[in-house]
């Protein structure tokens, strides 16, 4: 099988690299395209995935739909010529492009359709297949669910092992205090109109956090001048390892708040999608691994950090909690590739077995 797999932004790397690197090893052919996006970028490099550019990237909305025509074209002409049987991803390229060739294509979608209505409606209607987390609030006769989360296609314990020489790197060893915190840029197209954490915010976090240990800052946009001290100095695709080893995770990011309850780090987060979000939601109600508020309850935000840290051994009441989640969930990669391998008549098996999934749970 000829598969492509576009790269619309740095996550998507982490969560196509194992599903990538497994197809390859079975033999099939994948193809990776990315835009401009150089966060993405290293770390297609850093794994050593081959990549085509396909050029700029725009922050807004009339500039992204502008930048789209000319994906589109250019993936077109590559899926024609070299003759790409299906599209994996979560892109609305190979969703519009699979309208315009004889490529099918697989959408992988976390986000609930009212909180993102233009990829809702611009993405959906052409890709074949949808495939979203369980709890995701999605109505759609393409729609495929399982039982696992986007984070849990890279950061399951069968394909992550943290490396806790990580830490030497940056001055600290295992069982130290410290603090990863993450600043969002907001610049997805359903982010208009979101905010996080001000400035002052940051400010009374992070002068309660460094009386109790080391902070780090890792921020999508130009960092502040005066937290500058903080910035984290550390190659991208160690993060998760100093997430796993940290004492707790606090911002203002989705992807990273979710990635850090699932390996069992305490995490808060701070924004105008608190409680708006199934997976998150999920995560916090459910496993209690996170924690959110809005930007008006940025008190409540406050004591609940303070909360946590007042707990003896927190870490292993996470820990806990993370084994539960992981003996509800499948192991997503190990599930993706049986689903582009087997596809269109997983699609059948999916939609008239929904317990098939269960297979893949702690394989």
């Amino acid at each position: 099988m000829r598969v492509l797999m576009d790269i619309a932004h740095p996550a998507h790397v982490h969560l196509l690299k194992n599903t990538y690197f497994e197809l390859i090893k079975r033999g099939h052919k994948v193809f990776v395209t990315v835009k401009d996006i150089p966060s993405a970028i290293v770390l297609l490099e850093k794994y050593q995935i081959p990549y085509i550019h396909l050029g700029g990237k725009k922050d807004s909305i009339i500039g992204k739909a502008l930048l789209q025509v000319g994906y589109n074209f250019k993936v077109w002409w590559l899926v024609f010529t070299k003759r790409i049987d299906l599209g994996f991803s979560s892109s609305l390229t190979l969703a519009h492009i699979s309208k315009l060739s004889s490529m099918h294509s697989i959408i992988l979608d976390d986000d609930d359709d009212d909180l993102e209505p233009l990829f809702v409606k611009y993405a959906h209607p052409y890709c074949d297949v949808i495939l979203s987390p369980a709890c995701a609030k999605r109505a759609s006769k393409k729609l495929v669910q399982y039982h696992g989360f986007h984070e849990l296609a890279y950061l399951h314990p069968n394909w992550f092992t943290p490396n806790v020489s990580v830490l030497s790197e940056i001055g600290l060893k295992e069982g130290d205090v410290y603090f990863v915190l993450r600043f969002n840029a907001f610049k997805a197209h359903h982010d208009v109109g979101v905010q996080g954490l001000s400035i002052e915010n940051k400010r009374q976090i992070i002068a309660y956090l460094e009386k109790k240990g080391k902070v780090f800052i890792t921020t999508e946009k130009n960092i502040d001048a005066e937290f500058k001290k903080y910035q984290l100095l550390l190659s991208p695709e160690k993060i998760h390892s100093l997430i796993y080893f940290a004492t707790m995770l606090i911002g203002d990011s989705q992807t990273m708040t979710s990635e850090a309850a699932v390996l069992g780090t305490p995490a808060l987060k701070c924004n105008s999608f608190a409680g708006k979000l199934s997976v998150p939601n999920e995560l916090e109600d459910k496993y209690q691994l996170c924690y959110s508020f809005l930007p008006d309850q940025f008190d409540a935000f406050f004591s609940k950090m303070e909360e946590l840290l007042s707990i003896d051994n927190v870490k292993s009441n996470f820990a806990l909690n993370r084994n539960r989640l992981l003996s509800d969930k499948i192991d997503v990669s190990a599930f993706y590739v049986w689903f582009v391998e087997h596809f269109p008549e997983s699609v059948k098996i999916m939609k008239e077995n929904p317990s098939y999934q269960e297979c893949f749970i702690n394989i």
